[in-house]
């Protein structure tokens, strides 16, 4: 996944800085969240290297040592995202109910982060735009989590799980398209949208209508 954003972002090639003291881990992180309030709030065409660097307590070279453009800066984010959600997303699961319903966790832990969803929401929208540095990132994303759900649906269906006339392509389009929308409606309105609660019914619903008899 990350070699297609770098070739799509003209970075192949570039050899990242991986430096492991404790110290610049942290100004790393700093960085990164400074970056997550500017790109959700700016978005990431709008948004000002120089007012992410004074957001980080850096200076502007101080910040280009670590990031040395906006797009390094988008990559690194974005893997970061990635690795957070990897940990929910990636476990084993022994059935496909038990996997439908994981998501509903992964849909939880989504609301203990808001800042995260709400750049996301943000650079999933704008990467529409042409030429967009992330662009390739929310494509291959969305390709793979549409196999990932299509693949447990169609199992389940060869195994006898689930109907024969359930389409696996069509749920995991649906599923895609619920968690991404719910995140905007909560963004907005978060006191009155339960995107766990309004997510978890749907699920039991979509379980009992798939489900064989």
């Amino acid at each position: 996944m990350m070699d297609t954003v770098l070739k799509a972002s003209g970075l192949a090639g570039v050899t990242v800085r991986r430096r492991r003291s404790p110290k610049g881990e942290e100004r790393r992180e700093a960085i990164l969240r400074a970056a997550m309030a500017r790109f959700a709030h700016d978005g990431f065409q709008n948004a000002s290297f120089a007012a992410i660097a004074r957001d980080a307590g850096l200076t502007l070279p101080g910040l280009i040592h670590h990031y040395p453009t906006k797009v390094d800066l988008l990559v690194a984010l974005l893997a970061w995202r990635d690795a957070e959600t990897d940990q929910v997303q990636d476990i084993h699961i022994a059935s496909w109910k038990q996997y439908l319903q994981g998501l509903v966790e992964v849909v939880r832990r989504n609301m203990r982060m808001v800042e995260v969803i709400r750049v996301f929401a943000v650079l999933n929208t704008e990467s529409l735009t042409r030429n967009h540095p992330a662009e390739a990132w929310f494509v291959e994303r969305t390709g793979s989590l549409r196999k990932r759900f299509a693949s447990v649906i169609a199992h389940a269906v060869e195994a006898g799980e689930i109907r024969a006339d359930v389409c696996g392509e069509a749920i995991a389009a649906e599923l895609i398209a619920l968690m991404d929308g719910l995140q905007v409606l909560w963004l907005r309105s978060p006191e009155t949208v339960d995107m766990a609660g309004i997510f978890a019914s749907h699920i039991e619903r979509l379980i009992r209508d798939i489900e064989k008899d």
